[in-house]
């Protein structure tokens, strides 16, 4: 026997409930696979038609009878290549997440996902019931097996595949991104397909989806577990494949990768994160304080690399505390950038809030207090630009200072989109060079000075944190390794400020709930992945 299957691997940027909109980019798609790529066979992300992950909109009968009315409606219009298409699918009162193989208006096959992911940010147990059997089927003379995403990282369905004879395995997926994802999920599929010797074409969902991000990284694993074709990070791609099947073996030619750097990805995944969230919920155009300091500068960058200087705009809001050199790195840095930027002082504002105060505030002390007023100044007066010209306002704090509440509520928490939320402050230094790498447009002071809130005289972080190359790496201890106190100290960290800093993030924990969504990079980040009790009285 010898057969060869030219496969088209349909990496797509689909949304959430847009059914109609994501029917047409498949109907495009198998088209175009069909008459471009003369394909013989298409896949397409794990449920797709719906968007993913659609939550309790699968509660909604009205919701699933659209999904089925556009499956009906593709396997309809779409003749002369096989389609696999990952669905919703009804039987009785159980919900499956599940996949069918569509030709010349019949579906020849049908499988429903037998693991379903019920951690981190996964929900699956709460929408669907799991399968049992295997779906091995087909396409012109070749046995394909068809698996879906969870189901990869067990032995079981892709082990029941290759013992009904498939010669591959195709697999639809919903694998949000995470730093190093990648990586993982090569060395998985390269044990998958070398333990059944069967080639795995593996295609994801790209794009961002409220605080999750899918990278794409499309690809096709060989039987040696080779990397032999790739579709790339954070873009959308049609990749045609060709594999050749005879009686003794699989045969795919290997294309040369150049892989991103591990800066250059997580920065492409934030402007992704960023253009999508801002695109898919209708905004014109988006606005941010511009203080002079490295996180507003990044996301400034950010932000243009996203969307384009035309949608948008800064506001400079110095007040007494706010150094010369501030306003004048944050001036340039709009310059360079191509945008505009208005100073509005929030000096006037501040006193008046001040002498408003001072007979409920006479005989204290200022303290925080004060410092979060002015913070608070500033989130009116984006908030007013917000409602005028709905523009969505971009909160700039990082995950170091969100973690330890080193951030206003109301203040410079206030906003849409918060673009650095899971970034770790170091981590936000090494993107700003990155950035700068590719074109000098962030001031080198921004990124020489010593970080300050500018809320008080000659006041830095330090004053209140550790340095940042120590916070971060404690709370990755704490955070993503969650090792208890004890634990930390013997890693070599000092008791009283393991003890200080982890009160610190047990304290914010209601300012976290009230924070903005913000795209997750890291395996356990501050949404879906982080479910804490505000009342808490645990210590360890």
């Amino acid at each position: 026997m010898k057969k060869k299957l030219r496969i088209v691997l349909a990496q797509l940027n689909l949304t959430v409930g847009d059914i109609d909109g994501n029917l047409q980019k498949y109907l495009t798609a198998a088209k175009r696979a069909r008459d471009e790529f003369t394909a013989d066979l298409i896949v397409f992300p794990e449920l797709g038609i719906t968007g993913y992950p659609a939550e309790d909109l699968y509660l909604r009968p009205a919701f699933i009878q659209r999904e089925q009315e556009a499956l009906q409606q593709l396997v309809t219009e779409i003749s002369g290549i096989y389609c696999v298409v990952s669905h919703t699918h009804m039987h009785g009162k159980q919900l499956f997440n599940s996949c069918s193989l569509i030709y010349n208006g019949v579906i020849v096959g049908r499988y429903a996902k037998q693991y379903l992911p019920n951690y981190g940010v996964f929900d699956e147990n709460r929408y669907f019931t799991p399968g049992t059997t295997p779906c091995v089927v087909p396409v012109h003379g070749v046995l394909v097996g068809i698996v879906i995403c969870e189901d990869l990282w067990v032995q079981g369905p892709t082990h029941q595949a290759a013992m009904h004879g498939a010669r591959l395995i195709v697999s639809p997926n919903a694998s949000p991104f995470e730093i190093n994802k990648h990586e993982l999920r090569a060395a998985m599929l390269a044990k998958r397909a070398k333990a059944n010797r069967l080639p795995i074409v593996y295609v994801n969902n790209v794009g961002g989806q409220d605080e999750l991000l899918f990278d794409g990284g499309s690809m096709v694993i060989n039987e040696e577990g080779e990397i032999a074709q790739f579709a790339g990070f954070f873009h959308e791609n049609l990749l045609p494949v060709d594999i050749d099947i005879s009686t003794a073996q699989t045969h795919i030619a290997i294309a040369n990768t150049n892989y991103p750097s591990h800066e250059e990805k997580i920065y492409q995944a934030l402007v992704l994160a960023l253009r999508d969230y801002v695109n898919k919920n209708g905004f014109k155009q988006v606005i941010l304080g511009l203080s002079g300091g490295i996180d507003s500068a990044l996301t400034l960058a950010i932000a243009v690399d996203a969307l384009g200087s035309d949608r948008v705009k800064a506001i400079i809001m110095p007040s007494q505390y706010t150094a010369a050199i501030s306003i004048e790195d944050a001036t340039q840095l709009a310059a360079n950038l191509k945008i505009s930027a208005d100073i509005i002082s929030i000096e006037p504002a501040y006193q008046t809030f001040l002498a408003t105060l001072a007979a409920s505030f006479k005989n204290q002390q200022a303290d925080v207090t004060e410092e979060n007023i002015q913070a608070r100044c500033r989130a009116v007066i984006l908030m007013a630009h917000s409602n005028k010209f709905g523009a969505l306002v971009l909160t700039t704090g990082n995950r170091s200072e969100i973690a330890v509440g080193y951030c206003t509520l109301y203040g410079d928490m206030a906003g849409g989109f918060a673009v650095l939320k899971d970034i770790p402050k170091t981590l936000v230094y090494q993107l700003a060079n990155y950035r700068n790498q590719v074109q000098p447009v962030i001031p080198q002071r921004i990124i020489d000075r010593p970080p300050s809130a500018e809320l008080a005289h000659q006041q830095t972080d330090q004053d209140t944190l550790p340095p940042y190359e120590i916070l971060d790496r404690l709370l990755e201890c704490y955070l993503e390794q969650s090792q208890s106190i004890d634990d930390i100290v013997a890693a070599g960290f000092e008791r009283t400020m393991v003890e200080r800093i982890i009160k610190m993030i047990r304290h914010s924990e209601y300012k976290r709930k009230q924070s903005a969504v913000g795209p997750r990079i890291n395996y356990k980040s501050f949404g879906k992945d982080w479910r804490y009790p505000i009342t808490n009285g645990f210590k360890g």
